[in-house]
């Protein structure tokens, strides 16, 4: 009895020794904030004729479904030499060879570009989730399945992630899909459980849910009021999430892009973050940086977090069958979006948001992409493709967005001139 007694106390102390262990073993977000991080957004809507998606040449074809040499929606070619799986396009080169393409519904694709990611430094990227596309069950499998890969190359690479919904070409009675998909992506993917995806972001303690496109006087079929309605629900204890607002560029004067109502300003108050729009906005003679200054001002008098969004230039010319519009905003080799940067984080911005890191439709892509002398041809008409600029490697923007993180997280020796790569 004596030593059954012995052996059932010595049991008991090990178990009571080890409960402080365990409670301190429960999992955090490694990413416990935005403040500090720069990420870029992820559009990851192509598809490839020959992909699992079944969705041909989705997002890569222009005008009634097609895509063929003059006819195409994107104006930069993507650098395909480093990806181990690709589809033959409907472009030729110069000299007769064929044009390859990626498709991120492969797993080792969207793992690429992660990779690339950490290897230059950025934080990670907000997963753009098209409200308008989840509606149907071939966008919804298509996108769930684009998460999917890159969930798991977050996690492989260590960089932060996100969801982003993106309420473009929404009607009012579309914006409650928003609640009804995310529990479907906390059901599936166990989003905001550290254990399983530790490197989900996370801001003032709660899982963060971005929802972008509120408050523009562009026409939109949804109003302010649709989404103050959706971010009361998302407040609730059932979600607990923390929401960043993507609003137009001039949200804090209600001016030029913004709908004029103070019904945006009290929602905003109602998020954790404000995100405003600038693509588009501005060019390198036009940028003022009084207005994230401005921004910063309204943010630290109404406790919202401010998130500004930096982008390399902007191109359209091959969606609208209009070669005057190729580098509308031109790069400047980087000049431009390093003004973005400098300006922005002499203006006391401690978070930055770049748009985008796979947008080859409207020419912001920051990942490796084609010189412009290496891009197939487009038909005739004067339409062509744009690159980046043949003096420069394919990763140069890849390169200067590391650069800007490196900044952002504290490194010296930044100056408003571009740094220049040893």
């Amino acid at each position: 009895m004596k030593k059954g007694y012995i052996v059932y106390m010595t049991v008991l102390v090990v178990v009571l020794k080890s409960l402080p262990a365990m409670a301190g073993d429960i999992a955090k977000p490694i990413y416990s904030s935005y403040t500090g991080l720069v990420m870029a957004g992820y559009q990851g809507w192509f598809a490839a004729e020959g992909d699992s998606s079944n969705r041909g040449w989705y997002h890569y074809r222009g005008s009634g479904g097609v895509f063929e040499p003059g006819n195409t929606n994107v104006d930069f070619w993507p650098d395909i030499r480093e990806y181990t799986k690709t589809y033959k396009s409907p472009f030729k080169f110069a000299d007769g060879s064929d044009a390859y393409l990626y498709s991120p519904y492969d797993e080792e694709s969207v793992d690429l570009h992660f990779k690339w990611m950490k290897e230059y430094g950025i934080d990670g990227v907000h997963m753009q989730r098209f409200v308008s596309e989840i509606k149907n069950p071939s966008g919804k499998r298509h996108f769930n399945k684009v998460l999917e890969n890159a969930l798991k190359a977050a996690k492989k690479y260590g960089r932060a992630i996100s969801v982003m919904y993106d309420l473009s070409g929404c009607r009012s009675e579309d914006i409650a899909l928003v609640e009804t998909d995310w529990r479907e992506l906390e059901q599936t993917f166990k989003l905001t459980d550290p254990a399983v995806n530790p490197t989900y972001l996370w801001h003032r303690g709660k899982p963060m849910l971005t929802i972008w496109g509120v408050g523009f006087n562009d026409r939109r079929r949804y109003t302010i009021a649709d989404v103050d309605r959706l971010v009361d629900r998302l407040s609730t204890a059932e979600y607990n999430v923390a929401i960043m607002l993507g609003v137009p560029y001039y949200w804090s004067t209600l001016g030029n892009d913004t709908e004029p109502s103070a019904a945006l300003h009290e929602l905003i108050k109602k998020a954790d973050i404000v995100m405003p729009w600038a693509v588009g906005r501005y060019d390198s003679r036009t940028f003022q940086p009084a207005v994230v200054a401005s921004d910063i001002a309204w943010c630290a008098a109404n406790g919202v977090d401010y998130v500004p969004l930096v982008f390399a230039g902007f191109s359209w010319g091959n969606m609208h069958h209009n070669p005057s519009i190729y580098h509308q905003i031109p790069r400047l080799k980087g000049d431009f979006f390093w003004q973005q940067v400098a300006a922005i984080k002499r203006a006391g911005a401690k978070t930055l948001y770049i748009a985008m890191f796979d947008e080859i439709d409207e020419g912001t892509a920051i990942f490796k992409c084609a010189k412009e002398k290496d891009t197939p041809l487009n038909g005739n008409g004067g339409l062509r493709f744009v690159g980046i600029e043949d003096d420069l490697p394919t990763d140069h923007y890849l390169w200067l967005a590391g650069q800007a993180a490196a900044w952002f997280h504290g490194k010296t020796g930044f100056s408003s001139e571009r740094p220049s790569r040893r």
